[in-house]
């Protein structure tokens, strides 16, 4: 598959893909802005915005396990490049620092989550 197959462009507001959708791929932001949020109807909360550099989707790849969050375009003339699981097994196969930036991110995230849950809840 070339590289080209592997881009797709989004204007703002295009959902890239779903909370609770299956997904084996993971997400590296070219251009623009991504936001992860969890959305309720007509109620949207954003937990990350994330720009050029950036990826998403990580855990669906990696354990194959539904969407936790959806992914919205939050700029015109957003660009994003798929990785499929097999190509993602791959990386993390031949690139120790690959796979230690994928590490690194989530301990980040995780991290952010539960200071936000925990603080909140010291904060009652």
């Amino acid at each position: 598959m070339t590289i080209e197959k592997c881009i797709n462009e989004f204007d703002v507001g295009d959902v890239i893909f779903e909370e609770g959708s299956t997904g084996r791929e993971l997400y590296v932001v070219l251009d623009g802005e991504v936001e992860i949020a969890k959305v309720d109807g007509a109620t949207k909360t954003v937990i990350i915005s994330l720009g050029k550099g950036e990826f998403f989707g990580e855990m669906a790849v990696i354990d194959g396990s539904s969407r936790s969050a959806t992914a919205i375009a939050a700029s015109a003339d957003t660009r994003v490049m798929r990785i499929n699981h097999a190509r993602f097994v791959y990386l993390v196969s031949q690139q120790p620092a690959f796979a230690l930036m994928i590490m690194d991110a989530l301990a980040k995230r995780l991290r952010a989550s539960n200071d936000r849950t925990f603080g909140a809840a010291a904060n009652l």
